[in-house]
């Protein structure tokens, strides 16, 4: 039995006027203690109203249905009654954006011990000690508990959350994005404290992200989600070197790699609006690798091996017929779906276009550099003769 089993979880929003909003839609996965899980996409997607979900946040607007089980009890069973129980306690949160997570008018210590009382996990001069203590676990001195939150800086922030989080020494992390408005230094080393505290501690490890590098750097499987679903998911190094889902394929397409001599490709659109219904597979308008069934039958996860899941119709092909038809639509346009003799012919192409534009504008400049002078010639003597 895992730690954390989320089985066909769908969330929805209801909307003053119109359908409502399927914004998770069957998301399952399981988590070890201390496994590191990472659930990526777009904005939009479902991440963070999934992870909400998961803890009992999620606004009176919304209603769910499917399970969250910790230790094999679901608690979500009860609604808050049974939710309030746990939160904390047995799965906390590290928000995005810490600042907007934390009162502004408390000290930092009195947040942190706050939900160690809530659970009578220590009261009092205990709770504040304790406090410290987690301060300094997550590379911050324990005399900062007297400061407020606006007397930190946004690492320091980010890191008084996490301590917040430990708090009641919970099994599960929930991260939504934790390195969000952080500069590259910074996010490393949170990402560095965050997979610390998961070995150490034995913590298993959601991490929400759009950065597919942190992904690979931190996780040990990920999930990626669109339009409200889980449409692969796998080990990192699968979904990272062999991806299933031309979703998968063309995020990491779209990631930069210094190293790399691939072009960078454009995903063109968005994601499909979740109040309207959906034919077929969600990802077909923006999809290169689209064909028939793709516009009538919604794809299902299938296993692709062990441990590796995708929805696609692709995956049902043979392989050397999904070989071929990987890739072979335009892609919006895109340079990442055309051939290279291709792009190059267009490379050589807008040269061309561009040597002939300098040329036409050295001569418009000489001409118009021509045309100065006469004028100014003209102009003299007409002054000249005008002179009494």
């Amino acid at each position: 039995m895992s730690l954390l089993e989320v089985r066909d979880l769908h969330v929805w929003f209801d909307l003053p006027q119109g359908p409502p909003v399927h914004a998770a839609a069957g998301v399952s996965f399981a988590l070890d203690e201390g496994e590191r899980f990472g659930l990526v996409g777009e904005s939009g997607c479902g991440k963070t109203t999934t992870i909400l979900a998961l803890m009992g946040l999620l606004p009176p607007n919304a209603s769910l249905a499917g399970e969250v089980l910790v230790d094999g009890r679901n608690i979500l069973a009860g609604g808050e009654d049974s939710a309030r129980g746990h939160r904390w306690k047995d799965i906390a949160m590290v928000f995005q954006g810490a600042m907007n997570a934390m009162n502004p008018v408390k000290k930092i210590g009195w947040q942190i011990a706050e939900p160690m009382a809530f659970h009578g996990v220590a009261q009092g001069a205990a709770a504040r000690r304790r406090a410290g203590e987690l301060l300094e676990l997550v590379g911050i001195p324990a005399s900062a508990a007297e400061r407020y939150p606006h007397e930190f800086s946004g690492g320091m922030r980010q890191r008084a959350s996490i301590a917040m989080a430990l708090a009641c020494q919970p099994k599960i992390l929930l991260a939504d994005e934790p390195t969000t408005a952080l500069d590259v230094m910074v996010q490393a080393q949170i990402l560095e404290l965050l997979t610390g505290l998961s070995r150490d501690l034995g913590l298993a490890l959601v991490l929400v992200t759009h950065d597919l590098p942190v992904v690979a750097q931190v996780c040990d499987r990920a999930a990626v989600m669109y339009a409200g679903e889980i449409v692969e998911a796998g080990p990192v190094d699968v979904l990272y070197h062999a991806p299933s889902h031309p979703y998968t394929r063309l995020l990491f397409a779209a990631t930069p790699d210094l190293y790399g001599e691939e072009e960078v490709v454009s995903i063109p659109g968005a994601p499909p609006r979740l109040d309207r219904e959906m034919t077929g597979c969600p990802f077909r308008p923006r999809c290169d690798s689209y064909f028939d069934p793709c516009a009538r039958d919604h794809p299902v996860l299938t296993l692709v091996a062990p441990g590796h899941l995708a929805a696609c119709h692709l995956t049902g092909l043979p392989a050397d017929e999904r070989a071929r038809r990987e890739g072979a639509r335009p892609l919006g346009g895109s340079a990442g779906s055309r051939s290279a003799e291709a792009r190059s012919a267009e490379a050589r192409s807008a040269e061309a276009r561009s040597a002939e534009a300098r040329s036409a504008e050295a001569r418009s400049a000489e001409a118009r550099s021509a045309g100065g002078r006469s004028a100014d010639g003209r102009s003299s003597d007409l002054v000249a003769g005008e002179a009494p």
